[in-house]
């Protein structure tokens, strides 16, 4: 296990330099992001993150930066244009570092007869890739949950509170998750 942590971090190392070798000086996303993300994940799998972990936060990383992005773009091109940007951006930093992170998370399927028939089987997801679409989540949940604080408390913010709310959820979802996950 040690061996593979070790060959994670040298390939995290090695996407970072050649992504900020081949860099081209514009593009709609930054290889830099997701080079700098598959270090972070491949540093936080050495160190004994588990991987839906690395996904929780990867994923909000990935969430946050696509928000930000279609908010760069004023004028409107296609139908739906923020969503799309934003799915693309969440994918193209989410994707490529999946390679790197290879556990998977068997889901069991029963509904009828025999294990075997075409309906009952094991599918195999992607553990990586789930706790992305989480960490996703909480970050697409952070703005509601902080109007409602807002509303409650008169109107008035407490500073920070929109970033307070979503590391607050982050990090007690990645707590839970590491803990059960162990």
């Amino acid at each position: 296990m040690k061996e593979r942590n070790k060959d994670m971090l040298y390939f995290s190392l090695t996407s970072l330099f050649l992504s900020i070798l081949l860099a081209k000086g514009v593009q709609a996303h930054c290889p830099l992001c997701t080079a700098g993300a598959a270090l972070a994940a491949g540093g936080a799998l050495w160190l004994g993150v588990n991987v839906i972990v690395i996904g929780l936060f990867i994923g909000a990383f990935a969430l946050s930066l696509g928000f930000w992005t279609s908010k760069l773009v004023k004028k409107k091109f296609i139908p739906y244009q923020a969503t799309a940007m934003i799915l693309l951006v969440f994918l193209l930093t989410v994707v490529p570092i999946m390679p790197i992170m290879t556990n998977v998370l068997p889901i069991n399927v029963w509904i009828t007869g025999d294990y075997g028939s075409w309906l009952n089987r094991t599918y195999l997801i992607n553990s990586f890739f789930v706790g992305s679409l989480i960490g996703g989540a909480l970050v697409s949940l952070s703005p509601s949950l902080s109007r409602n604080i807002s509303k409650i408390r008169g109107g008035r913010n407490i500073p920070f509170q929109g970033v307070l709310i979503t590391l607050l959820l982050l990090v007690v979802a990645g707590a839970l998750i590491q803990v059960i996950a162990t």
